[in-house]
């Protein structure tokens, strides 16, 4: 049963001041800016070409929108400073603000464009398996990882060299994947529902967990892995130590995107069919705020900025 507590007394226990979620909702081409630790959206963005996926970093929000094909760089006041279009079926995204680059899956042609994150030129293409959608870095930023639905597997590269250095095979339809803080890869396999996590240096795969029907995307905070469940309903939640899913948690209708604030104390994630963007406690697994957002939020990808880490 979803929980809802004081707002208000919560946020101030536990302040995320400064957090802001950047949330694409793809039938509205437009994208819902959300004050996370009052729980209110502050503003509303057009982004024409249904968006979906998103990126937060280095004093940008980059935009995705498969049906036109463009791929979008706007300031985090909502400034439009680039934007370009792309030959094939631009899905996820993911930023190495470090080294300055994008990275955009191909659906249709199983392959990463890697564009420079300022001009948004193309800078290289990285073969992939079949329909690669979902894309991410690791924290220490070596490693590179694309799941790919149709093939059943995810491709590791070296992120600094661009190098492909293993092709893993996981379980049935990989969609969404992240890296846990400690460098495993959890990959959320929709065909199986499970969770694949690899051993992102070895090329292995560590184990298997099972969650709820769908498992669409992950984030981590307080030790423990939060995977939205598109078809349940639900989230569940892996310790990272067990490795067992030691509770699923009923949330609203269809979650599909899901992140964690820069402290650790929430996890934000965006309900498709609801129309609203839920902050939740990570330790408890209470429901502070549900926030209304525009038609059907997606927020593929990670979408939160600012605040402080623990």
């Amino acid at each position: 049963m979803r929980r809802a507590l004081n707002a208000l007394a919560l946020c101030l226990a536990t302040p995320v001041a400064g957090q802001t979620a950047f949330v694409t909702c793809q039938p509205a081409d437009a994208l819902s800016v959300i004050d996370v630790a009052r729980g209110v959206e502050v503003a509303r963005w057009d982004v024409a070409g249904k968006p979906a996926g998103v990126a937060v970093g280095g004093d940008a929000v980059f935009s995705v929108s498969p049906d036109t094909k463009t791929v979008r760089r706007f300031s985090p006041t909502g400034g439009l400073l680039n934007e370009t279009q792309l030959d094939g079926g631009p899905t996820g995204v993911a930023l190495d603000a470090a080294r300055g680059r994008l990275f955009v899956s191909d659906w249709y042609n199983a392959r990463l464009w890697v564009l420079d994150a300022e001009t948004l030129e193309v800078l290289a293409k990285l073969k992939t398996g079949a329909e690669p959608a979902g894309i991410a870095l690791s924290e220490d930023g070596r490693f590179l990882a694309s799941a790919e639905k149709d093939a059943d597997r995810v491709s590791v590269f070296n992120a600094e060299t661009l190098e492909v250095l293993h092709r893993v095979d996981v379980g049935v339809r990989p969609y969404g994947l992240g890296f846990a803080p400690d460098g495993r890869l959890f990959v959320g396999n929709v065909g199986s529902n499970d969770v694949s996590v690899v051993d992102a240096e070895a090329g292995t795969v560590l184990a298997t967990v099972p969650v709820g029907e769908r498992p669409y995307g992950v984030a981590f905070a307080g030790g423990r892995a939060f995977v939205t469940n598109q078809y349940a309903n639900s989230l569940s939640v892996i310790d990272l130590e067990t490795l067992e899913a030691v509770e699923e948690v009923s949330v609203g209708e269809y979650p599909e995107g899901i992140d964690a604030t820069a402290d650790g104390t929430r996890v934000v994630f965006a309900n498709w069919f609801e129309n609203t963007v839920s902050v939740m406690d990570a330790r408890t697994l209470d429901v502070i705020y549900d926030v209304e957002t525009c038609d059907g939020p997606r927020a593929f990808g990670m979408f939160l900025s600012g605040g402080d880490t623990e």
